[in-house]
């Protein structure tokens, strides 16, 4: 393992994990009401979570692999217990179904430079090359295809719910392998996978916003598209 990565690395990550704000941001805005400051209140959360976060991954806070519960649990827990919880009240529901699901769609852009990234990562020793699309991650394809069910299949003149349906179950369905096997391939007691070569990256900063916050806004852009999808009302599409 390499001290000191690439500042490419950094800067790519980075960049990504701002996109992936950006379009939780325009599609929490174009979903308010008007008069209305949801989608600030909620960014400013998100701001403050990521800076407890990132404080914390900065201070070596997660790097202990002996405690049980694991420290790592307070990173991954709470932001996508919240994101089941959003679908419990009606309120929210609501709100929900008025994010364009266009946006939901096209969010999972962000995936693609993820990969790349997890690909540079394992090419540097944090992580194991089974995380990576040479390895068992095909997560890069959901990224890849995310324009055209953008464009053909939710967008404002073709629309195929069937296809979309589709598509986002199989693509959270590659989104829950690739956490899978980054979950089982971390040093920790229950550890499966990668044991000559550990994920060790999602400890760190600033690549331990990638599982307490990219994967949760992705897994809640798949859900709330399906939620949308499955709505009876022509209005979620």
């Amino acid at each position: 393992m390499s001290d000191h990565l690439p500042y490419y690395i950094y800067i790519v990550f980075l960049l990504t994990t701002l996109a992936t704000f950006a379009f939780l941001h325009f599609g929490f805005k174009s979903a308010e009401p008007k008069k209305s400051n949801v989608a600030l209140i909620i960014s400013i959360c998100l701001v403050v979570w990521l800076f407890i976060i990132g404080t914390l991954s900065l201070n070596a806070f997660f790097v202990d692999y002996e405690t049980i519960p694991p420290k790592f649990v307070l990173a991954i827990m709470p932001p996508n217990l919240f994101v089941m919880l959003l679908f419990i009240s009606r309120r929210s529901r609501n709100f929900i179904r008025q994010i364009p699901i266009t946006t939901l769609t096209y969010l999972h852009l962000v995936r693609v430079p993820v990969e790349i990234v997890l690909w540079w990562l394992a090419l540097e020793h944090w992580l194991p090359m089974l995380m990576t699309f040479e390895g068992s991650n095909y997560d890069i394809l959901s990224g890849i295809t995310a324009p055209f069910v953008a464009i053909f299949m939710v967008g404002l003149r073709s629309k195929v719910k069937i296809g979309a349906i589709i598509w986002n179950f199989l693509a959270l369905g590659l989104l829950v392998t690739i956490v899978y096997h980054a979950l089982f391939s971390t040093p920790f007691p229950f550890q499966k996978f990668a044991f000559d070569q550990p994920n060790i990256a999602v400890f760190y900063f600033p690549f331990i916003w990638l599982p307490a916050f990219i994967v949760p806004a992705v897994l809640f852009s798949h859900l709330a598209a399906l939620y949308q999808l499955f709505s009876k009302s022509e209005e979620s599409i």
